[in-house]
């Protein structure tokens, strides 16, 4: 298709503000899915996706959008369409065929890499606000990226048809952010379709078409977006092409890795992947590269001819991990199991990182980096399900930089291994900049919260709608100890935040550890403000007391800091009825018999406890990393 007919563009947005809904129509509106196919969220195609209602991976997907010119009238005029892509009636002034590459992102923070590297592939992007709730922080963020990366943005205030809609002064918002015209800013409904028709007809309008650097033939140069592995086919590489045309059967080559391959099939997103005979300039589709090794395909990498090689493209900057969790498998005969099935793994999120480690108690497992505790969760939730694996995954972690008595600097990802306090010199933490956007009448309730968490306060300033939004600096292990969780309550559900790293600062914190039945388990380790350890070493111990499942010998749960139990309690034991004497109740007679049972049954308890190991189950390792599941 001539470059002039494709528009590639993303809808970006806050989490829940309809990004997946509006897809959906757009996919009804083009035909792009039959009617008797259609879903909701069709384009999130994982079932974890489903269940939370939220967008995990970016998803492309290929529409046509056929639109029809009046006679002697050129491509540009957008006045009349025709939604019918089969059949369609010859008229007058012919028809205008449009290739519309849309990338939908997800818009939690957690992923804001997926989104980062789809802004990428595109040249415009659909700025989408709910009109009940207006611009969040989140929004904020998205847009930042999406102007650092020269796309044209097209204001969309969603949700228009709830009654809770606030259109005008959701639009003023827009204005204020974009310093655009009101005019510019469309009106739509995912849940009706109102407008979505006349969107399409705007990002024909408003978004530029492609444009090739390299305009000779037998060149080539496509930008790796996202890949994904399959059993039969090997690694399949998402791509949009930038230069040149691809087919069947070429002879390419990545150019940072400098591996050779042959392209085995091509094809488009429809938006289930469907071969074509060839991708070309303009295009997003993919490559079977049937590769079957690990660490040869990565993101940012550049595709290109391997007799004619083009210079690589810039690519993608490398996500480094906020946090961190030890993984190790239940049964260390599956850790080989769980080393593949991670390798898998990262070949459908790019973000995510692991390493090899061993510890005493566990043995052999992983050191796995997130970019946040959703992360975390829709990564150990994807190996169980996925991968049908038993695991024991650690207290989540920050990284700290410790300087030890003997003046050794060191990299702490894991609190099993902090130090005790009388080995330390100092220790740093990283800190972060943040942005909340809440009603202004929360503002007093967010001082205070903000003070309970070390937060540093900044300015704080209106932005429209009696809403006002408030900078901040704190450390990153207050912003994961419940703040999000605390902050989502105090403003009723209206707040929103954004943050990024700024740098690393003086902590002073300890470890926290728990021990069970007299035995420190690493995987509920935790380093802990050295101010709230008591607090923590409660909340905690009382938790792993509500979970734990009752053994049959009575077990102590302990919290132990700053070198002194500081906090326990006890789970009973099952009590077998030892009156049953097989199948005889032991009643009459002489009471040395019940005392004998009795006595015989204590001994056996006493043994046991000295013995015995607690049968911890992976349910209660994955309880314990997620806020508020008791």
């Amino acid at each position: 298709m001539d470059l002039k007919h494709i528009r590639n563009f993303s809808i970006i947005a806050h989490i829940d503000h309809g990004k997946s809904t509006l897809a959906d129509r757009m996919l009804e509106i083009t035909h792009t899915i039959e009617a008797r196919k259609m879903r909701n969220q069709v384009l999130d195609s994982m079932e974890l996706e489903r269940e939370r209602g939220i967008t995990i991976k970016m998803q492309p997907v290929r529409m046509e959008y056929p639109l029809l010119v009046e006679e002697g009238v050129g491509g540009g005029d957008l006045r009349k369409n025709h939604l019918t892509l089969k059949g369609t009636p010859p008229q007058k002034g012919g028809e205008e065929r449009y290739e519309l590459n849309l990338i939908d992102t997800p818009g939690h923070i957690d992923f804001s890499y997926e989104v980062s590297r789809a802004l990428k592939a595109v040249e415009g992007s659909i700025l989408l606000v709910d009109s009940t709730q207006g611009v969040q922080a989140q929004t904020l963020t998205t847009l930042h990226m999406a102007r650092d990366s020269g796309l044209k943005i097209i204001p969309v205030l969603s949700k228009i048809d709830s009654p809770l809609a606030r259109v005008e002064e959701i639009k003023e918002e827009v204005i204020k952010l974009l310093n655009c015209d009101r005019d510019e800013i469309l009106l739509v409904s995912g849940r009706t379709g109102e407008g979505v028709d006349n969107l399409l007809k705007e990002v024909i309008k408003r978004v530029p078409s492609p444009r090739e650097t390299f305009h000779e033939e037998n060149n080539l140069r496509a930008l790796v977006f996202d890949f994904k592995y399959s059993n039969h086919k090997g690694v399949i590489v998402f791509v949009r092409i930038l230069d040149g045309k691809i087919s069947k059967n070429q002879s390419l080559i990545f150019s940072l890795s400098n591996e050779k391959f042959n392209s085995i099939e091509v094809g488009t997103f429809f938006p289930e992947e469907k071969s074509c005979e060839f991708l070309s300039s303009g295009d997003i589709g993919y490559i079977v590269t049937g590769i079957k090794r690990p660490g040869i395909a990565s993101v940012g990498d550049t595709i290109t001819m391997e007799k004619n090689p083009l210079p690589a493209l810039e690519g993608y900057m490398k996500p480094l991990p906020v946090v961190w969790a030890s993984i190790f498998p239940e049964d260390a005969d599956d850790f080989s199991e769980l080393k593949l099935s991670l390798g898998k793994l990262k070949l459908s999120d790019s973000s995510f990182s692991y390493e090899e480690e061993s510890s005493g108690s566990l043995g052999r497992g992983f050191r796995c980096g997130f970019l946040g505790m959703l992360h975390l969760e829709i990564i150990t939730e994807r190996l169980k399900r996925e991968f049908n694996l038993n695991l024991v995954i650690t207290t989540p972690s920050i990284t700290y930089e410790v300087t030890r008595k003997n003046n050794k600097k060191e990299k702490i990802y894991s609190p099993y291994f902090f130090p005790d306090d009388g080995e330390i010199i100092n220790v740093s933490e990283p800190w972060v900049v943040a942005k909340l956007i809440l009603p202004a009448k929360y503002l007093g309730s967010i001082m205070q919260l903000l003070f309970e968490h070390e937060a540093e306060i900044g300015e704080t300033e209106n932005f429209g709608d009696n809403r006002s939004s408030l900078s901040f600096k704190m450390p990153l292990r207050e912003l994961y100890r419940d703040f999000f969780d605390e902050f989502k309550s105090v403003t009723s559900g209206y707040g929103s935040i954004s943050y990024e790293i700024e740098g690393m600062r003086d902590a002073d914190v300890t470890r926290l550890d728990i021990l069970i039945a007299d035995e420190v388990v690493p995987a509920f380790s935790k380093v802990i403000s050295k101010k709230r350890a008591t607090e923590e070493a409660e909340k905690t111990v009382e938790k792993l007391h509500d979970i734990l499942p009752r053994q049959m010998f009575v077990t102590k749960i302990q919290g132990k800091a700053l070198g002194r139990i500081i906090s326990s309690r006890t789970v009973q034991a099952f009590r077998k009825d030892v009156m049953m004497h097989g199948s005889k109740v032991v009643g009459g007679g002489d009471v040395s018999r019940k005392k004998k049972l009795l006595e015989k049954q204590k001994r056996g308890k006493k043994k046991m406890k000295e013995s015995g190991r607690v049968n911890i189950p992976q349910d209660v390792f994955l309880r314990m990393i997620r806020r508020g599941d008791n």
